[in-house]
């Protein structure tokens, strides 16, 4: 299936974020889209697996052994990066046995929508390892984007009853993406890749380097595109990612590089597009990263047969 960007959507300046989430290729499956009815209780999905839940009608309780145990209201959103242990439940003088049933159903109940986030890009732990075990965030005025998202996949549920809904999917994969915006914007992050994306200097330079790997970035450029000194920039990017910029620029190449061969593009014309004159110190760098040549990448050997690819 063509893969066409939910993030043309978003109407941010955060572009060097949206780069990176393009990158990973977000997926979403809902497997569970349904008014949960009676004395009812929820456990996890899939432990470690990236998914959320979210109340579309009504309210529950939740409970994360060892983080909280909250009210789960209409239009809040929990996120696993890696699925945790946790319950969901009735709240109050319910009585009966559990039973799922359609949004039109007349019983009383509370609407839960759940999904399993697929990232399809080798290094999406990246991300993960960047995100905190939960990530909660409540529909109040100040989350105006997740009140609407519901509101249209509550429309779309009563259209459709299937869970497996293409429009669910999609509108469950903005929600996912505004989510992570989100945290960035109004969270604390002091270290991770998402660290550099929240720094506005040094997302400034990520941008523009993002926007053409083939020029010839170094750490001088990169510093005075964001308004920085070389010490100053090079210091401060260590200590938000703990990676060097020339770690960084070459890992963002070589993810950029695994896209374009498993496209079908030459190995010449990639190793230009990714900045380098020279395809055998090209071939020689793509080695070191993915321990698979970039030829090997191309002709469609399985990924799984190679080295480092989730580290």
């Amino acid at each position: 299936m063509l893969y066409v960007p939910l993030l043309l959507l978003i109407r941010t300046k955060m572009e060097a974020f949206k780069d990176f989430i393009n990158l990973l290729r977000l997926r979403v499956n809902i497997y569970h889209n349904a008014k949960v009815c009676g004395n009812w209780l929820i456990n996890e999905h899939a432990l470690g697996a990236t998914c959320f839940h979210v109340v579309t009608t009504g309210q529950c309780l939740l409970d994360i052994p060892g983080h909280f145990q909250t009210e789960f209201n209409r239009g809040d959103l929990v996120i696993f990066p890696r699925e945790l242990e946790h319950t969901m439940r009735s709240i109050g003088d319910t009585q009966g046995e559990q039973q799922h049933l359609s949004y039109s159903s007349s019983i009383d109940g509370t609407g839960m929508l759940c999904g399993e986030v697929s990232l399809m890009h080798l290094y999406r732990s990246k991300l993960l390892d960047a995100l905190p075990p939960v990530l909660l965030i409540r529909n109040t005025a100040k989350t105006e984007w997740l009140d609407r998202l519901v509101k249209l996949m509550l429309d779309e549920s009563n259209e459709n009853e299937s869970t497996n809904d293409i429009t669910i999917n999609r509108l469950s994969e903005l929600m996912f993406i505004y989510a992570l915006r989100h945290y960035l914007t109004h969270e604390k992050t002091e270290s991770g890749i998402l660290a550099l994306y929240a720094n506005n200097k040094i997302a400034t330079a990520l941008e523009a380097f993002h926007k053409k790997p083939e020029l010839k970035w170094d750490l001088a450029s990169l510093a005075s595109t964001a308004g920085m000194s070389r010490t100053v920039f090079s210091d401060t990017f260590k200590r938000l990612s703990h990676w060097t910029v020339n770690q960084y620029t070459t890992w963002w190449r070589m993810q950029h590089a695994w896209e374009l061969l498993k496209a079908g593009e030459k190995v010449s014309e990639v190793a230009l597009s990714v900045g380098y004159q020279s395809e055998a110190a090209f071939s020689r760098a793509f080695r070191k990263q993915f321990e698979i040549s970039a030829g090997d990448v191309r002709r469609g050997l399985d990924p799984g047969k190679a080295a480092n690819l989730d580290e």
